[in-house]
């Protein structure tokens, strides 16, 4: 009877050398190495990426907005000019207190507070109706919206030169077309409400297309079945106009009048540059004097650095009001 020989592989002595792994099993183990780190990084990147994609805003941020808002806090504690901006001296709420008691400082306020309806109100209004307009189907609509938008393209420099012009006492084209018509010759720079007038006026030539074209695409995001249910129950365009568009609408009208009106309260530009003086005083006697202009005369005509560091405060405290101001609304309007 044949006998049967065992062919196993005799085992390993004692203190002998391990047998050696196949090939296959180290390149699978580098394998999954290899995809653990690519793992490890790939969530790293979804998880960093987008700090980093944001991080240029932020920093230039800090840089132009944040340290600049700090500093202009820390110097309106102090007494500091501008021939010697490191030479400061402490004034607590001196700069805040004169302000207050300063009849300067509430004339450019009531200026800019009078030149902001003047030029917010019409400039709304007006957007609204060409909004509605455009929101029509016309011919060579995309050329309309371009000729809305070509003021607010337009630089301030030259749009307020030309209304200078436009509104001279002696040479303006205004006053020779009153004169036309029989009326008198008005002052535009010297008076105190037809130059605030004239102010206005040019920035509701820029920012009124602006607007609109903000109105029209608010608009144009209108349900139609909206306007059908309305038309089939008799409703006619300007039914619609009142009782289907503006309630749609007044998510937009908020915002953009909390927008005009911080531009209003920042208005600089243009009566800097309707001055016949080319002065930070706005005018002779002030009477379109608003509250950038009187910054820049407390900080660069005058040189007084900690003055115009607490104008500075106080009209980004008006900002603040306005905005808490927007947040009520906004959410009132969000609960009906």
């Amino acid at each position: 009877m044949a006998t049967r020989h065992d062919t196993a592989a005799p085992p390993a002595k004692e203190g002998g050398a391990a047998p050696a792994r196949p090939a296959g099993a180290a390149s699978d183990s580098a394998a999954l190495r290899r995809r653990a780190r690519q793992s490890r990084r790939w969530r790293r990147d979804v998880r960093l990426s987008p700090y980093a994609f944001v991080s240029p805003f932020f920093l230039l941020f800090l840089a132009f907005g944040l340290f600049p808002l700090i500093y202009t806090a820390w110097a309106s504690l102090h007494t500091v000019e501008l021939t010697a901006p490191t030479d400061m001296h402490w004034a607590g709420l001196r700069n805040y207190t004169r302000l207050l008691d300063d009849d300067f400082f509430w004339n450019a306020a009531r200026n800019t507070l009078t030149i902001g309806i003047i030029s917010t109100v019409p400039q709304l209004l007006m957007a609204m109706g060409l909004a509605h307009i455009l929101n029509y189907r016309l011919r060579a609509s995309t050329f309309y919206r371009v000729v809305m938008l070509a003021p607010y393209a337009t630089s301030i420099a030259a749009a307020s030169l030309v209304f200078a012009l436009l509104f001279g006492r002696d040479y303006g084209v205004i006053n020779w077309v009153l004169h036309l018509v029989g009326g008198g010759r008005i002052d535009w720079q010297g008076d105190t409400w037809p130059s605030q007038i004239a102010v206005s006026s040019i920035i509701i030539w820029r920012w009124t297309g602006y607007n609109a074209l903000i109105y029209l695409a608010a608009m144009q995001a209108v349900p139609q079945e909206l306007y059908e249910s309305a038309a089939l129950d008799g409703a006619s365009r300007w039914r619609q106009f009142l009782h289907v568009t503006l309630p749609q609408l007044r998510p937009t009208i908020l915002f953009t009048t909390v927008v005009s009106t911080i531009g209003a309260s920042q208005v600089f530009g243009e009566p800097l540059l309707f001055d016949a003086n080319k002065g930070a005083s706005g005018g002779a006697e002030h009477q379109f004097q608003t509250l950038g202009l009187y910054l820049y005369e407390q900080g660069w005509v005058n040189q007084h650095l900690g003055r115009a560091s607490a104008i500075a405060w106080m009209m980004f405290l008006i900002l603040i009001v306005i905005g808490i101001v927007n947040h009520v609304i906004s959410r009132r309007l969000r609960a009906s």
